[in-house]
């Protein structure tokens, strides 16, 4: 009985290596992906509106000075580069809030990222994936 128990220990063992190499496998493919670019109508919001200092929707309260963003699906902490199409200019943002809710709308730019690149109103803008930092 206790041979028993030991060869079917064994064999339990021996392929958790295996197991756990498909698993982090996978994880390690995650962040390394950097494909889509949309490009869209972009927002600001922050001063004036009332949102600065309020929660967000992950949670944390948000900072209009800071170099944020909302967006409806992309991961809290992702990183994307915003490019405004008038002039060129781009400014890397952190995803930490859901929005907008305007149709025809988005992303939502903090007011240190809209000013960072010369934001103007209803103007084409382009954003990617960045991988997180």
């Amino acid at each position: 009985m206790i041979r028993l128990f030991a060869a079917a220990l064994l064999c339990a063992l021996s392929t958790m290596p295996a197991v756990a190499q498909d698993i982090f496998a996978g994880v390690r493919s995650i962040n390394v992906t950097m494909t889509k670019e949309e490009t869209c109508i972009a927002s600001q919001y922050g001063v004036g509106d009332g949102y600065h200092g309020r929660r967000t929707a992950s949670g944390e309260r948000f900072n209009a000075y800071a170099m944020t963003a909302a967006h409806r699906t992309r991961r809290f902490g992702s990183h994307v580069t915003v490019t405004n199409k008038a002039n060129g200019r781009s400014v890397l943002v952190r995803i930490n809030d859901r929005g907008p809710f305007i149709k025809g709308r988005c992303i939502d730019l903090s007011r240190a990222a809209a000013n960072d690149s010369a934001w103007a109103a209803r103007r084409p803008w382009s954003f990617g994936n960045r991988r997180a930092l």
